[in-house]
């Protein structure tokens, strides 16, 4: 009987987390679709903040320049962190979801550009 109720305790402690998943992945990408949108409609890029959306968004030019992230504004992620600027210059207009490898971590990014190419994106 006690296997039973760990087994049953593990099954709920998995559908809640990837249920949770599922809703954090799409919740990352309506905020970038968002986001993209709002900049396509006119408002300035630089007006957003990070930490405005949970998990935080970043804005980055082409080259590599942050215009909006939690402590890389105005540096450069080509310079700063290579491998994930390579990773986000896969991203199209359409969107995309992609995976990486940062401090040993397996990283998600959705990423969308923009009509003027900044890259959007945000991701766990």
């Amino acid at each position: 009987m006690k296997l039973k109720a760990v087994v049953l305790s593990l099954l709920a402690v998995f559908f809640v987390v990837t249920g949770a998943l599922a809703v954090n992945k799409a919740d990352i990408t309506k905020n970038v679709d968002t986001i993209v949108t709002a900049i396509e409609s006119g408002k300035d890029a630089a007006g957003y903040k990070a930490d405005e959306f949970d998990p935080y968004a970043f804005i980055m030019k082409e080259d590599g320049t942050m215009v909006v992230h939690p402590s890389l504004s105005g540096e450069s992620l080509k310079e700063k962190a290579p491998p994930i600027y390579s990773a986000l210059l896969q991203a199209s207009t359409e969107g995309v979801w992609l995976e990486y490898e940062w401090k040993g971590k397996t990283k998600h990014t959705y990423a969308k550009r923009t009509k003027d190419n900044l890259i959007v994106g945000s991701g766990y």
